[in-house]
């Protein structure tokens, strides 16, 4: 390695004038291509496609319609519906929404649609039609009662009307492809659209618009996302200020956050250059390699100065600090690189993107602060009153060091372990508690009090339908809707997961089949029941249509509907289990109960997608760590000594997670990749210095101080700084930033008390006769 960084050194320093240019020529490019980056959210890309259930949804969902769906329900502030104003602003919306680009017209459902009839029983039979005739006119009383008496006889009150008759639902499927470019539907753009033409349009102080749905969600995301900018622009203040203090120079404050900009720009631009966009749920990912950028630039003006202020000139300090810090600096980011790409083995599109978006930037910071940096520094004139006060600073902070030095000492190493155990142990009883999916109602990316989750709330409460619910595929032989036994499986099925805990209403072609035949016994309730003769049955499935999404064309697929009161995460977990071990009662051969689709069968793929690839992540990451970390320092110890603070973090910050009631998701599971990514450079940079004073036969204690001396002060103020940046996040209009400013806050500086206090602990275990 030595001779490595030999070349290097020769190759970059003889050549200075070259290397800034094609740095500036770089940047010039990559700046150009950031700026065409864009915003990029789409909902397969949030969901594991090889998920057995997913499987499932994706085979059927041309019959049964995808989970990606829009919900607008239209409400009248008086509390009645029953008005001409009320009808004509529902129609507007209908027809607004239809002509949306990107919705499947087909499958946009509403009282003014076609498909929305009633049947009654008569003294002839059965008659029906429409629940809004053709001849509707709402300016008259009759016609409103008319209206108001179909909608009863159809039996969609909870459905497409509010049990209080204060709101209308109309409801759409969304398209994958857009159909007038033929590439992928811009969700953003759907979203945009929905708010204008639908809120904006029909809302005032008569009608309330509420609109839920992954595209409405993901649009208000990224509209929050937008504030990002603003708290990038706070951390970089922050850092700017921190830095100066650091330093005490302008010059070397400037450098490491222009280097570390930078490393934002080339990441960003490596993005559009590789075809990819910027998913609104990775938004956080370009702060975190700036945040990287100083923590390895700090290492690096901290070096410099040191060597200035023992009489180095700046380009020969510079090159003395680009030898010492290039081996232990690029170990460090090859482990943050190797540790996010890592993520690329969960199966789910967001957290590969997100893998990509961090890997590649942490590998360009590489480039900017290990080899921009220290030739940009080079050309400094560093001023004789700077590198005095930097000395001055220096022989302040001795004592300090000379006192934490103490914690490599053995009885001092003895008590920062056990205590360290203990913690650990109690963390890890804590995290055992840790749920899978989202803990509360709603978005959870966003805020209780954000619009989109008071509209969820809304409609929650008004209808007994909602976004929320889980279809059971029910695949079986054709035309096996006319058998009696088939149908009455479906039918007891259907009954017990009724009455699981947290299913709000159900639906199914047999419940549908009991109340048509009820129909054809002058609507007896006790005729509400399965026939048993083949033909009476197949006089009841006939009034049920393909259209209604209860049946496909030959009747060989039937799903059982479940709606569910919300999405949490120990909901999903209890009706998927209670699918799992009822179907074991009716399944045969020629009988099969599927999960699932629909939204929520969505969330239980991904949340089993998560929970499965949590442990092999956990094990990915530190294995590229230990391997890096053993390669590097060639010794089993000091590997240990890195890596077992980390392991305590990573633990911690889960039980961190189920105190506060954060869920392990598709959002936050990257979260602790991220952090071990993150707290690794503090380790490497102790005992990179640390390993090297032991392998000449320093005391533990003694190398400890050598390093404290050398990287301590580079390190607590990179883990404070950094803290504190990030720390703003709970301000956001996001929860989902708030809730990762809070864990990354956490883990920024625990993982920095690791490198100070536990690391030199454990060291000194494991070099006992040191």
């Amino acid at each position: 390695m030595t001779k490595f960084t030999e070349i290097a050194e020769k190759a970059i320093f003889s050549n200075r004038p070259i290397v800034i240019l094609l740095f500036a020529l770089a940047t010039l490019f990559l700046g150009y291509q950031s700026s065409q980056l864009k915003l990029d959210a789409g909902f397969e890309k949030n969901i594991p496609l090889n998920h057995e259930y997913m499987k499932t949804y994706m085979k059927h969902r041309e019959n049964f319609g995808g989970a990606n769906s829009i919900l607008v329900s239209v409400c009248d502030k008086s509390g009645n519906i029953l008005n001409q104003n009320f009808f004509d602003t529902l129609k507007d919306v209908h027809d607004q929404l239809f002509f949306i680009n990107g919705v499947n017209r087909s499958l946009v459902v509403s009282l003014f649609s076609p498909s929305t009839r009633f049947t009654e029983i008569v003294e002839g039979g059965f008659a029906g039609g429409p629940v809004i005739p053709a001849d509707f006119d709402s300016s008259r009383p009759e016609a409103l009662q008319l209206v108001a008496a179909n909608i009863e006889k159809a039996k969609i009150v909870g459905r497409q009307v509010s049990n209080d008759y204060s709101c209308a639902m109309v409801t759409a499927q969304l398209l994958d492809i857009d159909p007038e470019t033929g590439e992928a539907l811009d969700t953003l753009s759907l979203a945009a659209e929905l708010e204008e033409k639908l809120r904006g349009q029909y809302e005032n102080d008569k009608i309330s618009i509420h609109i839920i749905g992954f595209a409405k969600m993901i649009g208000d995301v990224a509209d929050g996302a937008k504030d990002v900018v603003m708290f990038f622009a706070i951390a970089i203040a922050i850092t700017a200020v921190m830095v100066y203090f650091f330093s005490r120079s302008l010059m070397l404050t400037l450098l490491p956050l222009i280097c570390s900009v930078i490393a934002v720009i080339w990441q960003m631009g490596l993005l559009t250059v590789l075809g990819f966009g910027l998913d609104p749920m990775s938004i956080l990912v370009p702060f975190l390699v700036f945040a990287i950028g100083v923590s390895h630039g700090v290492q690096m003006i901290n070096a410099v100065e040191k060597r200035a202020s023992r009489g180095m000139d700046a380009k020969s300090a510079s090159m003395s600090a680009f030898r010492t810090l290039l081996v232990p600096g690029g170990i460090a980011l090859l482990s943050d690189t190797v540790g996010f790409m890592t993520l690329l083995v969960i199966d789910i599109g967001i957290i590969r993107e997100l893998a990509i978006t961090a890997s590649v930037g942490v590998a360009v910071i590489i480039l900017t602060n290990l080899l921009l940096l220290p030739v940009l520094m080079s050309y400094l004139k560093l001023n004789k009153s700077d590198v005095e006060d930097f000395s001055e600073k220096e022989s302040d902070t001795s004592t300090f060091w000379k006192i934490t030095a103490g914690c490599a000492n053995k009885s001092s190493a003895l008590v920062i372990v056990g205590i360290t155990i203990v913690l650990f142990v109690l963390g890890l009883i804590q995290s055992q508690q840790m749920k899978i999916g989202d803990l509360h109602a709603g978005a959870p990316a966003l805020h209780e009090s954000s619009r989109y989750n008071q509209d969820v709330f809304s409609i929650t409460d008004k209808y007994e339908v909602t976004v929320d619910y889980i279809s059971v595929l029910v695949e079986t032989s054709a035309e096996a809707c006319t058998s009696h036994a088939v149908m009455k499986a479906i039918d007891d099925f259907q009954w017990k997961m009724e009455n699981v805990p947290g299913v709000q209403s159900t639906v199914s072609l047999a419940s549908v089949a009991k109340v048509v035949n009820a129909g054809y016994n002058e609507g007896n309730v006790k005729w509400q029941v399965l026939p048993r003769n083949q033909q009476t049955l197949v006089q009841a499935m006939s009034r049920v249509p393909t259209s209604s999404g209860l049946l496909n064309n030959d009747c060989s697929v039937m799903p059982v509907i479940l709606f569910m009161e919300d999405h949490k995460a120990e909901s999903i977990e209890r009706v998927v289990d209670a699918v799992k071990s009822y179907r074991d009662e009716y399944e045969t051969d020629d009988l099969k109960f599927k999960l699932a689709s629909g939204p929520v069968g969505v969330m239980a793929a991904t949340n089993e997608a998560v929970s499965a690839a949590q442990d092999p992540m956990m094990l990915y990451v530190f294995g590229a760590v230990i391997l890096l970390c053993l390669l590097s320092f060639r010794s089993l110890r000091a590997t240990l000594s890195v890596v077992i603070p980390l392991y305590v973090v990573s633990i911690l910050a889960q039980a961190l997670m189920t105190y506060l009631q954060i869920g392990l998701t598709v959002s936050t599971l990257p979260v602790i990749a991220l952090g071990v990514g993150i707290g690794v450079d503090y380790g490497i940079y102790i005992l990179s210095t640390m390993n090297a004073k032991l392998k000449e036969g320093a005391s533990v204690e003694v190398a400890y101080l050598a390093a404290l001396k050398e990287r301590g002060s580079a390190v607590l103020f990179t883990g404070i700084t950094l803290a504190i940046g990030v720390s703003t996040w709970v301000f956001s209009s996001l929860k989902f930033q708030m809730d990762m400013g809070i864990l990354l806050t956490f883990m920024f500086v625990v993982n920095m008390l690791g490198a100070i206090i536990v690391l030199p602990a454990i060291a000194r275990l494991l070099w006992w006769r040191r």
